[in-house]
């Protein structure tokens, strides 16, 4: 049983995690032609597609991407609690809600750290870095207003991670305990 939840839980986080990053480069405006925003596109085609059709988008937001998401994730918490004998009742959508926050604060975690070790071993150009870039920038440039370089050390991500993780602490305390599921 145990098995059978880790691989539904790896299947519903991985689709949520390019659900969430489909919007997150629509949002930015991120370069469509780099191979990452052409995979994250291709692999969430079959599930936005037809929801785009009867669920327009508002001022650039792909509203539908959106709601697929939610549903994925409120979906996710509805299917393992089944699973392990729980009931949600209507307490699943906010928790829906929640786990969408915290995927998309997650994989800003996980994109900082893979552009903080790729400053240090790529050099010159590379796609994917610039995708990075672009991905982070909304999130990193009110910090580098208020604290700039210091000595050519930038010291934005440090402070975003300080930020990010208070986040998940207040956003974990609001989720009740066996929705780590």
């Amino acid at each position: 049983m145990e098995a059978m939840i880790y691989l539904l839980r790896f299947a519903f986080d991985a689709l949520l995690m390019i659900l969430i990053m489909r919007v997150w480069l629509q949002w930015v405006k991120a370069d469509f032609y780099n191979p990452l925003s052409q995979f994250i596109v291709k692999v969430s085609n079959p599930l936005v597609v037809p929801f785009r059709r009867i669920i327009p988008g508002l001022g650039g937001v792909d509203l539908a991407t959106i709601i697929v998401a939610y549903v994925i994730a409120t979906l996710k918490f509805v299917t393992l609690a089944a699973l392990t004998g729980e009931n949600l009742g209507l307490l699943a959508f906010y928790i829906g809600l929640l786990v969408m926050l915290k995927q998309a604060g997650f994989m800003l975690f996980v994109i900082m750290v893979i552009m903080a070790i790729m400053s240090w071993v790529v050099q010159g150009y590379n796609s994917t870095l610039m995708v990075f870039h672009q991905l982070t920038e909304p999130f990193l440039n009110p910090i580098r207003r208020i604290i700039p370089n210091m000595g050519g050390l930038d010291l934005s991500m440090i402070i975003a991670f300080l930020l990010m993780n208070v986040l998940n602490i207040l956003l974990s305390n609001s989720l009740p305990y066996w929705s780590a599921l």
